[in-house]
């Protein structure tokens, strides 16, 4: 069974350099056999967060928003892919996530950070940790960060330079350590009803 792996994004700026890193993401995940979909918080277009999906009585939620909540429950992993802004998150990836709660429990959420500096977005990888956890998912240890994010994809998304090459060096032990958590979790699940 290929593991169903959402891959999310979040930036809303006109001249984006982090899509290449999710875009490398999805083909990288998709050559070791994975199921990868790219969601991007700018695609989706979610407004700011005033009623979340459990909110809405059954039936009655934006069909953005029940669409979206059953690709997660469907989903066996999670990678978010967050630049860095003022040493915190994007804005727009966590209003997409926080538009939901339940939806991702008991799966493995990995993180993909990135900044134009040398410091990779590390900063939102750590604030990124606690924001997954606190919503149920087990953040693996592995994290994948890339500094210099304008040179070390080039615009179709492959690695260039050496940074690009450190991203294509360190991606399968990230890859690595998200499989196993997914297997594990999914064989979990089907084995015993989570505790709530």
């Amino acid at each position: 069974m290929a593991d169903r792996i959402l891959i999310f994004y979040g930036s809303y700026r006109s001249d984006r350099q982090g899509i290449r890193l999710a875009d490398y993401l999805v083909r990288a995940f998709s050559a070791r056999g994975a199921t990868p979909e790219l969601i991007d918080a700018r695609a989706v277009g979610l407004p700011m967060l005033d009623r979340m999906y459990k909110e809405y009585p059954k039936g009655e939620a934006p069909a953005t928003l029940e669409e979206l909540a059953g690709k997660i429950r469907a989903a066996d992993a999670f990678v978010f892919v967050t630049g860095e802004y003022n040493w915190g998150q994007q804005p727009g990836l966590k209003n997409l996530t926080d538009h939901f709660l339940e939806e991702w429990f008991w799966r493995p959420a990995a993180i993909a950070s990135y900044s134009a500096g040398r410091l990779a977005g590390a900063h939102a990888s750590v604030a990124w940790h606690g924001t997954l956890t606190e919503m149920g998912m087990v953040v693996i240890s592995s994290t994948l960060t890339v500094g210099g994010i304008g040179h070390a994809l080039d615009a179709t998304g492959a690695p260039s330079g050496d940074a690009g090459a450190a991203l294509a060096k360190t991606f399968p032990r990230f890859a690595d350590d998200l499989a196993w958590w997914t297997e594990a979790a999914r064989e979990q699940r089907a084995r015993v009803a989570p505790p709530y």
